[in-house]
C-alpha cells in the first residue's frame, strides 16, 4: 500500500459525503489510519475494492482500543483445523475433511457434523493426539503478537473453540491466552471412545461466552471477535467489531469488518497500534 492508494481512499470517502481529514501511517507503506466523519456504513462502501491486496476496516476512534479479544482456534489463531490434521492419524482425512469444509461453511448442522467425525475416529489411540499437536500445528501469523500486546494494553484474551481440550490448552498458553473453552474427547484405556462430552462448545457457546464477559463487566462496543466458520458468527455479530479472518463466504456476510488479505496483525492496526508498538 502506499500514497497513490491513500489519496485513492480519501477521494472516495469525498465522493461518498464522507469529509475525509488527516492520514497517518501505522506501518510505513504497510498500513496507515484515515480519519473520516459521517456515516461509516458508507465509508466502508465506498472503500470496498480499494487497491490489491488491501484489509479495510471501518470503527469509530473513541471504541477501537478494545478491552476483550474472543477468538477462534481452527483456521483463526492455528493455521490448521485439529480434527482434520487428527483424521490423517487415522488413515480417513479426506473423508472428515470433506465434512469439517462443510459445517464451517454452514451447510450442515454443527453438532451433528461434530458427533460424526469424533465418531469415525473411535479407536484412535490417545497419543496421536500430541502427536498431531506437535507435529502439524502451527501458529498463526500475527497471533503471538495480537494477544500479547492486547494483554500488555490491559486487555483480557479468550480462547473459543468447537475443537477440543487437548489442543486448546497448549495453544492457549503459547499465544498467550488468558483461558479457553473447548470440547472434551472421551478417552478410555488409551484410546479414543468416539464420543465427546456434552454439552458441546457450538455457535450459541461462543456466544454466550462474549455475553458473560460482557456481563462481567465489559463495554460491548469495547469487544473483539475473530473467526472463520458459520460456528463463530453469534459471536462476530454480537461484538463491538467482529472480523471474518480469510473466512468462508456466511461469516464474510456477516462480519462488520473482513481480512483477506493480511495476518492477525491487522487485528493491531485496526486499534491504532503501530507495529513499533507490539509487544515483542
Amino acid at each position: 500500500m502506499g500514497q497513490g492508494d491513500i489519496a485513492e481512499a480519501a477521494d472516495r470517502l469525498r465522493d461518498a459525503g464522507c469529509g475525509p481529514s488527516d492520514a497517518s501511517w501505522l506501518d510505513l507503506n504497510k498500513a496507515s489510519d484515515l480519519f473520516f466523519s459521517a456515516d461509516p456504513v458508507a465509508a466502508r462502501a465506498a472503500l470496498n475494492g480499494l487497491g490489491q491486496g488491501i484489509d479495510i476496516i471501518v470503527q469509530a476512534t473513541r471504541t477501537r482500543l478494545k478491552k476483550l479479544l474472543i477468538a477462534d482456534m481452527d483456521s483463526t489463531m492455528i493455521t490448521v483445523e485439529c480434527i482434520d490434521e487428527l483424521a490423517d492419524y487415522a488413515g480417513i482425512k479426506p473423508q472428515i475433511a470433506e465434512i469439517t469444509e462443510r459445517a464451517m461453511r454452514g451447510e450442515l448442522d454443527f453438532a451433528g457434523a461434530l458427533h460424526e467425525r469424533v465418531a469415525l475416529l473411535r479407536g484412535l489411540e490417545d497419543s496421536a493426539i500430541d502427536r498431531c499437536r506437535v507435529e502439524r500445528v502451527t501458529i498463526m501469523p500475527g497471533a503471538k503478537a495480537l494477544v500479547r500486546t492486547m494483554k500488555a494494553r490491559g486487555a483480557r484474551a479468550l480462547l473459543v473453540s468447537g475443537g477440543f481440550t487437548r489442543f486448546t490448552g497448549p495453544v492457549a498458553q503459547e499465544i498467550g491466552f488468558d483461558d479457553a473453552v473447548a470440547n472434551v474427547l472421551d478417552i478410555a484405556d488409551g484410546a479414543l471412545l468416539g464420543t465427546v462430552a456434552t454439552p458441546i462448545v457450538d455457535a450459541a457457546r461462543k456466544r454466550a461466552e462474549l455475553e458473560a464477559a460482557i456481563a462481567g463487566g465489559i463495554d460491548r462496543a469495547l469487544t473483539l471477535a475473530v473467526g472463520d466458520g458459520a460456528n463463530d458468527i453469534p459471536m462476530i455479530e454480537g461484538a463491538g467489531l467482529g472480523v471474518a479472518y480469510h473466512a468462508k463466504p456466511r461469516t464474510r456476510a456477516a462480519a462488520a469488518a473482513d481480512i483477506v488479505h493480511g495476518d492477525l496483525s491487522v487485528l493491531l492496526y485496526a486499534q491504532g497500534i503501530a507495529a513499533s508498538d507490539w509487544a515483542a
